[in-house]
């Protein structure tokens, strides 16, 4: 498939800028065309002293940094000298000061199609930074990895509104940078310009593209995590390794107060019924280098993604989830706060979008199936449907 991302349609028609006045650039390493030509070089080498700033989002302009609430500083740009502002440090969303010494701010960020990644709450904070100070945004539109039609998960309710979640919107999205910012903009009212994607098919996943995947953090290096982080995200809010500080973050799922990671595996199965598309569960031992139950051994289940289009990531991760539940026992906890700079909150509410999420696990209580998990998608589907760039049927397979 033959896809022209926003950034690469800008540099084929550098007259889409004509009348966008001085440029700040939001992206980071990830933000490159199909060649690896980065944006700030490409955008400063077109517009030369039209761009007056650059931004970076949570994991920093060079995606070095790996957790949350780890904050990156203000710097200046080591090749141009022109003033590098961080959206993940003091401040979250552009200030006034920062929106003075730019008249357009360009977002280039390769999203990755979960509700729980931040840099759709960034933009969110463009658009209001933007409504703010008069200013325009122009979002460089990017393909949805995880495609454009299937949706998972619950929507967010707006009592659980977080850094990760700010619009009632599921886990599995299934909207592209551009048609976020336009949904989102319905409330916020900034002035908006996306440049389209071309050749983009909403039915395709990021293996049917032909291009790179450039890490976008340092926690999904290729796309099986991507694959699979739409559901597998819900371990930052329990006492389960999520896979962070090893070689398969997002697919190692695991714990040392298991006994067993055959167990593991056979009790999701049977939650499942059997039935695990798109992937193989293989049962694995691992010791994370870093983060939670670092340099001890945990046992649980490595995530192997068999067909990308098939993956159920959502249903998967609650199975797996209810699994250590039940056979942690008392050792099984919640992750206590902060999560995302929200000190009070239960971080399993804050990811699953509900203040009652953590209820619905555990004694008897629990079922994939249970309506609560695919609450609010069919009013999701009529409330983007007007925001969609690329036509398409979206539907909810939780």
């Amino acid at each position: 498939m033959s896809v022209t991302v926003g950034l690469e349609r800008l540099i084929r028609e550098p007259r889409l800028a004509a009348g966008w006045g001085r440029l700040g650039l939001l992206c980071n390493q990830a933000s490159v065309t199909r060649d690896f030509g980065a944006a700030w070089d490409l955008v400063l080498g077109l517009f030369e002293k039209r761009v007056t700033a650059l931004f970076g989002p949570q994991h920093g302009f060079y995606g070095t940094v790996q957790d949350n609430m780890i904050e990156t500083g203000h710097a200046r740009h080591a090749g141009t000298g022109l003033p590098l502002f961080s959206l993940y440090s003091e401040t979250r969303e552009p200030t006034d000061a920062m929106m003075a010494e730019i008249d357009t701010l360009l977002i280039d960020l390769q999203i990755v199609g979960c509700r729980i990644y931040t840099w759709k709450s960034t933009i969110a904070g463009c658009l209001r930074a933007a409504k703010r100070t008069g200013k325009r945004l122009v979002v460089l539109d990017r393909p949805n990895p995880l495609g454009g039609e299937v949706l998972e998960g619950r929507v967010l309710d707006l009592d659980a509104t977080s850094f990760v979640g700010q619009f009632a919107t599921p886990m599995r999205h299934g909207l592209t940078a551009g048609e976020s910012a336009l949904y989102f903009n319905a409330t916020i009212g900034a002035e908006l310009e996306v440049v389209r994607l071309e050749g983009w098919d909403p039915a395709a996943y990021w293996a049917d593209l032909g291009r790179p995947w450039v890490l976008t953090s340092p926690n999904l290096p290729t796309p099986d995590p991507v694959y699979t982080y739409p559901g597998t995200v819900l371990f930052e809010g329990t006492n389960v390794s999520e896979g962070r500080g090893t070689g398969l973050p997002f697919q190692l799922i695991g714990a040392p107060y298991v006994e067993s990671a055959e167990a593991v595996v056979d009790k999701v199965k049977r939650l499942l019924g059997g039935k695990t598309p798109g992937v193989h569960l293989r049962a694995a031992q691992f010791e994370p280098t870093s983060q939670k139950w670092r340099g001890e051994t945990c046992r649980g289940v490595c995530i192997h993604v068999t067909d990308p289009r098939q993956v159920r990531s959502f249903r998967l991760a609650l199975a797996i989830c209810e699994a250590f539940v039940e056979l942690g026992g008392a050792k099984y906890e919640w992750k206590a706060p902060p999560y995302e700079y929200d000190h009070v909150t239960l971080p399993i509410k804050l990811i699953l979008g509900s203040q009652v999420a953590d209820r619905h696990f555990g004694a008897g209580r629990f079922s994939v199936d249970e309506p609560f998990w695919r609450d609010g998608i069919a009013g999701y589907i009529e409330a983007v449907r007007g925001h969609l760039l690329y036509p398409r049927v979206m539907r909810d397979e939780t």
